[in-house]
């Protein structure tokens, strides 16, 4: 029995914990943050130099020790119950705060509980034992490890931004005792059980309670602290095999009441204990939120006022009331050339003449534009490729429906930007324009109503790029193309 007890004691006691802390500080060794912490780059190693809190301290106190469970109690209920006996206890402990919210204990006990009918130190009444009329003393000795939890810390609600002062915390662990247990009658008192630990081999016991702690100053805690002890032994109280009769229990258990200080160590303002997360979190934001008058958002302003700054504005002069993309250019939802501010027919391409609306043939009523000014723009590569990207398959797709309808034949013109030796380009812009011709072709275009040519980087949508480092990107990107030409 008291080996089970012991075990389980002892897996409540000692959980398993993980050991973190955040800070503040930003990293700048250049080395990646750890990928199995949270990922952020305010990441730090868990060092004694690192640690913004203090977790060490020792707590002392005493109190009143008092056996309720057991066959001889100190507690007294009811007229002639008798009178409630009272004995003492201290206590003395080395803490160890393993986070915010919980801590571990190694505690020393001592004390002596006062238990029976009357006092050990008056005389007996007469025909005592007759009467079943015992005083039973203990003396104990004891040494264990408790589990600290935070209970504060835990159920403290997110949005309360005040400081606190009380804080309710929840004890369990286990040990080892040793006693000696007096039981007097009207033959005298003697010794009844005597139990040494490193004679005897260990005698375990268990112990768990709550304390309510309420801080006095950065060093110094007062707690008021209830815990309930099970000795595991049913001669605790003093009882001989007659007075272990009274009641069918295997354990005599006590319920100890102390009142104690605790003394913070370390060099840090607060200790670890008393230190809420939360309330960190809303004093940063409203740093933050006191400084955002300081930010200076669009440093070169909005010259267009379209919304984008121009900071990454891609089109500096856009019309007023156009709409735009992210990057600030202005929507063409059909692709014609032809913004929507002044597109006549949105969704239907059509030449810039006719405000981008298809002009009706006389003879066939169908749509055409006219080929001889025909463009497809916006078939863009990236720096140093010919391969198609997959955002270009719509625009060649239009491309595809377009020249299938009409009774023309078109070049497929390749272009680059200035970077790069003539030669190279001319290549590359061949190798542009074959590619986009050979996938028209693959999607149903007639090879005869297509051939394909190269321009190398004399063709530029934007000249003012030559040279290209005098460029913003996203202009060269556009020189990186391929177009239609109708012959």
């Amino acid at each position: 029995m008291k080996s089970k007890l012991a075990i389980l004691s002892l897996a409540m006691a000692i959980p398993s914990c993980a050991f973190a802390q955040d800070s503040i500080k930003v990293t700048s060794n250049g080395e990646y943050p750890n990928t199995f912490s949270s990922g952020s780059a305010n990441v730090q190693p868990f060092t004694q130099s690192a640690k913004r809190f203090n977790d060490w301290s020792i707590s002392f106190g005493a109190g009143v020790p008092l056996v309720q469970y057991a066959d001889l109690t100190s507690l007294k209920f009811g007229e002639g119950a008798g009178k409630s006996l009272v004995g003492y206890s201290a206590y003395l402990s080395i803490d160890k705060a393993i986070s915010h919210t919980f801590g571990l204990k190694l505690q020393y006990d001592r004390g002596e509980t006062r238990q029976g009918a009357f006092y050990t130190r008056d005389a007996a009444p007469a025909n005592a034992s007759a009467n079943g009329q015992y005083g039973g003393r203990t003396q104990y000795d004891a040494i264990s490890l408790l589990g600290d939890i935070n209970l504060t810390n835990i159920f403290r609600r997110v949005d309360n931004k005040s400081p606190y002062r009380w804080a309710l915390h929840g004890y369990a662990g286990a040990g080892t005792i040793g006693y000696r247990a007096y039981l007097k009658d009207e033959r005298g008192q003697r010794l009844v059980t005597e139990v040494t630990p490193l004679k005897d081999g260990l005698s375990f016991f268990a112990q768990g309670g709550a304390g309510l702690k309420y801080k006095i100053n950065r060093r110094l805690d007062l707690e008021g602290r209830v815990m309930y002890v099970v000795t595991t032994d049913d001669s605790f109280d003093g009882g001989d095999a007659v007075v272990n009769r009274r009641k069918d229990n295997n354990s005599d258990n006590f319920i100890n009441a102390t009142l104690g200080l605790s003394l913070k160590l370390g060099k840090h303002e607060s200790h670890l204990m008393w230190h809420d997360p939360m309330q960190e979190i809303y004093y940063r934001t409203e740093v933050l939120e006191s400084k955002v008058d300081d930010l200076e958002v669009c440093k070169a302003g909005d010259a267009d006022n379209d919304g984008v700054c121009d900071d990454w504005d891609r089109q500096l002069d856009t019309p007023a009331g156009a709409r735009v993309d992210g990057s600030g250019v202005a929507l063409d939802v059909d692709l014609d050339g032809v913004i929507d501010l002044n597109d006549k027919c949105v969704t239907v391409p059509g030449p810039v003449e006719n405000n981008g609306c298809p002009i009706e043939n006389q003879s066939t009523g169908i749509g055409t534009v006219a080929e001889s000014e025909t463009k497809l723009d916006g078939i863009e590569f990236e720096l140093n490729s010919d391969r198609i990207l997959p955002n270009n398959t719509p625009i060649l797709n239009n491309a595809v429906n377009y020249i299938n309808s009409s009774n023309g034949s078109y070049t497929v013109v390749g272009a680059t930007d200035t970077r790069g030796t003539e030669a190279y380009n001319q290549k590359l812009s061949e190798n542009r324009a074959n590619n986009v011709k050979q996938y028209l072709i693959k999607n149903g275009v007639e090879s005869t109503k297509l051939d394909a040519q190269g321009n190398g980087k004399k063709d530029l949508k934007y000249p003012e790029c030559d040279p290209a480092s005098k460029c913003p990107e996203w202009k060269n990107k556009a020189n990186r193309r391929v177009y239609f030409k109708a012959k």
